[in-house]
């Protein structure tokens, strides 16, 4: 349970919600959890697991401290996730200013956590497995599939929030990122960090333009990156469209490699390297040309082009203007 000793992780959420039956927490609320801590430190229950139980209803804001032991981690994820995916499951969902649960809280909650013990939570798994955890005990509903896409975009949306307004990464460096796939929040941070380095380079924001070209392009002739459409080199009439196709095919390979190594900021510098081919691409290319195969052709490529390089970031999100 998130790097956590599953049996103290265990006995820790057993324990977690007891001092509610207290009559001192009935008198006083905000000693939820403290109560409940250091009852179990005088009942004989290990520092960990009654560390844990104190801990877990942290943290209540951004400025509060996390739980201090990992058990406590995995215990206050699990009574957030829950707190969240069980009020989405009954359809109280936070509107506007109406946010009687603390949801929002919680998931920002979540999201402190993890990004600060750096633990490698897939969130639809973690979703998903709280959704199957509510269909053990009544009134055995769980969520649907669109619901867990919902809760899913509502723990990043406070994601986005921390790494803007606490982290200090640009709008367009956030949604860049997110495009690309933010479902493990640390490794979404990992690039963050590549991308904001990598940004400064001088082929960086042409070739992000270009990406916005492309992407128009497509979204125009309707075809989507991961279309069915396949590149047919013996339909290339010149040699910019050649030397595009090698630069793509040549330069996927090592980015592939280099994510595997979690090595973001080669591979987005071995992406912006492709301008100078991008570039040439578009000074000697119509991509709609009037045969259509061979227009086809072209828009495959692209598409190719922003399938392979938009897992790390999408350029297209980044700022800048885009040539006439």
């Amino acid at each position: 349970m998130v790097l956590a000793h599953v049996a103290e992780a265990d006995r820790a959420a057993e324990l977690a919600k007891c001092d509610l039956a207290t009559e001192m927490v009935r008198e006083f609320t905000e000693l939820q959890g403290i109560v409940g801590g250091l009852y179990a430190r005088a009942q004989g229950e290990s520092d960990e697991i009654a560390d844990a139980v104190y801990d877990h209803y942290r943290p209540v804001g951004l400025d509060d401290p996390i739980p201090r032991n990992l058990t406590g981690c995995a215990v206050a994820l699990a009574d957030k996730l829950d707190s969240v995916v069980g009020c989405f499951a009954v359809g109280v969902i936070p509107t506007g200013s109406s946010d009687p649960y603390a949801l929002r809280r919680a998931a920002l909650g979540m999201v402190k956590i993890i990004l600060e013990k750096k633990l490698p939570v897939p969130l639809p798994l973690a979703i998903g497995a709280a959704s199957k955890a509510l269909l053990t005990h009544k009134p055995k509903r769980g969520v649907t599939p669109d619901q867990e896409a919902q809760i899913l975009d509502f723990i990043l949306d406070r994601a986005k929030f921390v790494f803007r307004e606490r982290e200090g990464f640009g709008y367009d460096e956030v949604s860049a990122v997110f495009r690309a796939g933010a479902d493990d929040l640390v490794d979404a941070q990992k690039r963050l960090a590549a991308l904001r380095v990598i940004r400064k380079s001088k082929n960086f924001e042409p070739l992000a333009v270009s990406f916005k070209r492309i992407r128009k392009i497509l979204e125009k002739a309707n075809v989507a990156p991961g279309n069915s459409l396949h590149v047919n080199p013996e339909l290339f009439e010149n040699a910019a469209e050649r030397g595009l196709h090698s630069a793509v095919r040549d330069a996927a390979s090592k980015v592939q490699t280099q994510k595997r190594a979690g090595k973001y900021q080669e591979a987005l510098e071995t992406i912006a390297g492709l301008r100078k081919a991008v570039d040439h691409f578009f000074d000697g290319v119509m991509v709609m040309a009037d045969n259509e195969a061979v227009r086809n052709n072209r828009l495959a490529l692209l598409a190719e082009l922003l399938r392979e390089f938009t897992t790390v970031a999408d350029f297209s999100e980044l700022g800048g203007e885009e040539r006439r």
